[in-house]
């Protein structure tokens, strides 16, 4: 069985708290009038309501550290050093139509590096996590990233600008790119799942732009300790700041980013 670190149950356990509650608010989403108003209203007040048990149970473990919220901003480290990046409901708009693929991601940064991750998906009770030097595990399970080697057979995931979001045709370059050389590519709308699924091999690769740091801080940890590579799509090493990602196995890393350079240059 895979030992956690005292860091990795802290987080397990304040993921779990928070996700007793958005299971039970999910199961009611599906029994709401369909508004505009109503459902979305419910939404974000489950979101907030398990950021706020996040929070809690982070902060009485670990009072030092600091965070990095979707909803409740930054707040200080005491320590100056420790900072916890939460999403508490990742795929927000899988939850609000009744999709059960959503998820709570919890990743912690020491100084600018990010040193351990959980992600967890509630409905499949699925629990991906990684400390930095001990490896990667979904539940008890070892992850690692596939061994494909050739896009043509490999499963790429990304995620699509949605109204209101830059960039639609850039990424229409992109897929079409990959498209016309790979097994297929899927967008399942939570991008720490996303990450996960890299890890476990499931996918073999996922590329997005246009993220936020409590999309990408724990998948970054996970990706890595499970044998993958994650950078910018360009390369660089600024993903939490600049919020585009490339995650891959080793194998197929530099294809993916020649393609995503070469839809580019169609601009």
């Amino acid at each position: 069985m895979a030992r956690k670190s005292a860091l990795i149950n802290v987080m397990e356990a304040a993921a779990r708290k928070a996700s007793r509650k958005l299971l039970r608010d999910f199961n009611e989403v599906e029994n709401l009038q369909v508004s505009r108003k109503g459902p979305a209203d419910f939404v974000s007040n489950a979101d907030i309501a398990a950021e706020k048990t996040i929070r809690e149970e982070l902060a009485y473990a670990r009072p030092d550290y600091g965070f990095k919220l979707e909803e409740g901003g930054d707040v200080p480290a005491k320590d100056g050093t420790h900072y916890w990046i939460v999403d508490p409901l990742d795929g927000t708009t899988n939850f609000l139509h009744g999709l059960p693929h959503f998820a709570i991601s919890i990743g912690l940064m020491e100084g600018k590096e990010i040193i351990a991750g959980v992600i967890l998906d509630p409905v499949k009770d699925e629990l991906f996590w990684a400390s930095k030097g001990d490896g990667a595990f979904v539940n008890d399970h070892r992850l690692r990233v596939s061994a494909r080697t050739r896009l043509a057979d490999s499963v790429l995931a990304t995620g699509i600008p949605f109204l209101g979001k830059p960039g639609h045709e850039e990424f229409l370059r992109e897929a079409n790119e990959v498209m016309a050389i790979s097994a297929g590519i899927r967008r399942f709308g939570a991008a720490s799942l996303d990450m996960a699924y890299v890890a476990a091999g499931r996918f073999d690769g996922y590329w997005e732009r246009g993220l936020s740091s409590w999309d990408l801080a724990a998948g970054i940890v996970i990706v890595r300790e499970a044998g993958g590579l994650i950078s910018q799509i360009d390369g660089g090493e600024k993903m939490l700041e600049k919020g585009d990602i490339l995650a891959t196995n080793s194998g197929i890393n530099q294809p993916m980013m020649d393609i995503l350079r070469k839809a580019r240059k169609k601009s």
